[in-house]
């Protein structure tokens, strides 16, 4: 007899760690620009690589995206009168860059 192979999809399942990939989305004048060009920028963990957020994205909002890049924006330091210095905290970010058709709603599933 002859073995069939039997292609499945693989469904990636939401789960607690693909939540902690992406931190938050990011609401400046930046994102809203990028917003109209079908882009989306999120605060993500600072283990994360692109692979992971494409893959949470994919779990999280069901759209494939096309392209993603990381940007590690460094704290800061910040003086304070008569209080030393200080530094604020480094934010990764992740410019998400979405297919045409595809819409993303980022109320309904924070």
């Amino acid at each position: 007899m002859a073995e069939k192979k039997v292609h499945t999809e693989k469904k990636t399942a939401v789960t607690a760690g693909v939540y902690d990939v992406l931190r938050r989305p990011i609401v400046s004048e930046k994102a809203v620009k990028l917003s109209e060009g079908n882009a989306v920028a999120f605060e993500i963990d600072a283990r994360a690589t692109k692979e992971d957020v494409v893959r949470a994205i994919q779990a999280i909002y069901n759209v494939k995206p096309s392209k993603v890049n990381i940007v590690v924006v460094k704290g800061k330091v910040k003086h304070f009168r008569g209080r030393g210095t200080g530094t604020q905290r480094t934010v990764k970010k992740a410019y998400v860059s979405l297919p045409a058709d595809a819409k993303l709603d980022l109320a309904t599933n924070i």
